[in-house]
C-alpha cells in the first residue's frame, strides 16, 4: 500500500464588500477575501495539501494568477480539477482536516455545511472531512481582521 500525507497553507487578505467563500460555502460578512479567483482560502490549502501529497508543487503552479480563465472562478472547480489528478495517478482521498484562522466572523454555524459541501466535492463521506476554525486572540493579522488563513492535512492511499 501507498500512503501519503500532503499539508498545505494559503492566507488572503480581507477587504470590504467583497464575498467570503470558505469550503465552498457563502458566509454573510461584510469583508471578503482579495484574490485573483474567489479566494477560498480553505479549498486552496487543501488543493495545496493533496499537490503536495503527489510532489506535484502547489495550486499557483496549476491554476496561475496571472492566467484570466482564473479570475472569479469558484474555487470548488479547482479542487474538482486536482481530485481529478489524484485519481487518475490511481489514489483515493482518505481524510480531510483543514483549519481556518479568523477573528470574524464566528465560523462554528457554518462548519457542518463547510464538511458537508467538501464531502460533495471529494466523493468522500462527511466523516472523513474535518473543518475546524479559530480565532488569534486578536493577534496577528488574523486577529486584526486583516485577513485568513487555513491550514490542511490529507491522507491519501493506493
Amino acid at each position: 500500500m501507498d500512503i501519503r500525507i500532503g499539508h498545505g497553507f494559503d492566507v488572503h487578505a480581507l477587504a470590504d464588500g467583497l464575498r467570503l467563500v470558505l469550503c465552498g460555502v457563502e458566509i454573510p460578512h461584510t469583508k471578503g477575501c482579495v484574490a485573483h479567483s474567489d479566494g477560498d482560502v480553505a479549498i486552496h490549502a487543501i488543493c495545496d495539501a493533496l499537490l503536495g501529497a503527489l510532489a506535484l508543487g502547489d495550486i499557483g503552479k496549476l491554476f496561475p494568477d496571472s492566467d484570466p480563465q482564473y479570475k472569479g472562478i469558484d474555487s470548488t472547480k479547482l479542487l474538482q480539477t486536482v481530485i481529478d489528478i489524484v485519481r487518475d495517478k490511481d489514489f483515493d482521498i482518505n481524510n480531510i482536516d483543514c483549519t481556518i484562522a479568523m477573528q470574524q466572523p464566528k465560523l462554528r454555524p457554518y462548519i457542518d455545511t463547510m464538511r458537508e459541501r467538501l464531502s460533495e466535492v471529494l466523493g468522500i463521506t462527511v466523516d472523513r472531512v474535518s473543518v475546524k476554525a479559530t480565532t488569534t486572540e486578536h493577534l496577528g493579522f488574523e486577529g486584526r481582521e486583516e485577513g485568513v488563513s487555513a491550514t490542511a492535512v490529507v491522507l491519501i492511499s493506493r
